[in-house]
């Protein structure tokens, strides 16, 4: 994602990262140490998968397509209320597993327990463990819970990645919340994400304080003053201080008027999971026109309660099968550069350069160099072959 394919190309590693990107002659000549043919493969980075669930892998196939988004909410909390701590141990270690046999190697992970993390052992994968905060009926602090995972990450420098938060959504996480979590994360560089414009009830709630997510939240105790009177991008747009450091999911129901807005709004980031849109049947997502507006869209699995797999190759190609103008080129961009660029590690991911972490995956390939982006996109298997900081994970490659 540097610059052109290279053919007969080679990387070389020094400790976790890269140090030199040529054919493979000129880095041969340069550089000593082992040499690792993989052969006839594509080399390319690690896929980054910028919003998950890893909690709800194990609701994979669990909840059909609902008649309305507030009939799944209902769903997956009736399954939820009889999951223990281990259920959840075991569903985000699945997770990780499958992800890392999609050839993902990043990932931005929306922890609704982050106590959790002092159960699990160290994930190989590079993981932004984002604490998921919904204070309807609880009060939470967004600076306690901040340090508490500040402290875990500077105690424990081994695990890849780092933390963020996450206020759920404008339905479900108060405008207080929402700034708090801003002021921190604009205060220490941390990652801040959060669900937005999801749904059609979600837009009707917000518009026009009515629909069957109204009247489910109104009847949980949430206060409902700040509905009826616009759309749920237009009130957070005048809530809060919405910077180019905010990843917004979803964005799938959005008005005429909206548009407007976001012409003048600040580029934040946007993260678009196509098959989870597909599952709920939700309005077509205006790719064209926020692209248009010079917005950076990445991908995302959501969970596997909305979603089949945690494969961004099928993400590229739901999206695809969408919008079949998008070249294939700068659908790899959407879960390698451009995903880096999101979480702000463009400077150290998505990409084969030389000074970067070393984050690779490679699989067979015999074609053209002028097919390459399209061969990736149509890569349908498990990666045979990862190395994630420096360390082979996956090498199933038989020579």
């Amino acid at each position: 994602m540097e610059g052109e394919p290279i053919d007969n190309g080679a990387v070389a590693i020094v400790g976790n990262q890269i140090s030199a990107v040529s054919s493979f002659d000129e880095v041969r000549a340069s550089h000593g140490g082992e040499v690792l043919d993989l052969g006839e493969q594509i080399l390319l980075p690690g896929l980054i998968n910028a919003h998950c669930h890893l909690d709800y892998t194990c609701l994979r196939g669990t909840i059909a397509p609902q008649a309305s988004f507030t009939g799944w909410i209902r769903a997956i909390n009736s399954i939820k209320a009889g999951l223990t701590e281990e259920d959840y141990l075991s569903s985000i270690a699945a997770g990780f597993a499958e992800a890392e046999k999609f050839g993902t190697t990043t990932l931005v992970n929306l922890e609704a327990f982050p106590q959790l993390l002092m159960r699990m052992k160290r994930p190989s994968l590079r993981t932004w463990w984002c604490a998921e905060m919904i204070d309807i009926r609880t009060p939470i602090s967004a600076r306690e819970l901040w340090h508490q995972l500040h402290l875990w990450f500077e105690t424990h420098p081994e695990w890849l990645g780092g933390f963020g938060l996450a206020p759920h959504a404008l339905y479900t996480a108060s405008a207080q919340l929402f700034s708090d979590a801003a002021q921190l994360s604009q205060k220490n560089s941390t990652l801040l994400t959060t669900h937005l414009a999801e749904s059609r009830e979600e837009a009707r709630m917000f518009r026009g304080a009515a629909g069957p997510l109204f009247d489910f939240l109104q009847r949980i105790g949430r206060p409902m003053e700040d509905c009826g009177n616009e759309t749920p991008l237009s009130f957070l747009l005048r809530n809060q201080a919405v910077g180019k450091d905010w990843i917004i999911a979803h964005l799938n129901e959005l008005a005429e008027s909206d548009f407007a807005l976001l012409s003048n709004a600040a580029r934040f980031q946007i993260v678009h999971c196509p098959r989870s849109h597909s599952f709920f049947n939700h309005a077509p997502f205006a790719f064209q026109k926020l692209r248009g507006l010079g917005f950076n869209v990445c991908l995302g699995t959501d969970s596997l309660a909305s979603n089949s797999s945690l494969s961004l190759f099928s993400e590229m190609r739901e999206l695809r099968r969408k919008e079949p103008s998008i070249a294939a080129r700068d659908l790899v961009a959407m879960v390698t550069s451009g995903a880096a660029d999101a979480i702000s590690q463009s400077h150290s991911l998505g990409k084969i350069r030389a000074g970067f972490q070393a984050d690779l995956i490679a699989f067979p390939y015999g074609g053209s160099l002028a097919n390459a982006f399209d061969s990736i996109v149509a890569f349908d298997q498990e990666i045979r072959w990862m190395m994630v900081n420096g360390e082979v994970l996956t090498n199933s490659l038989s020579r």
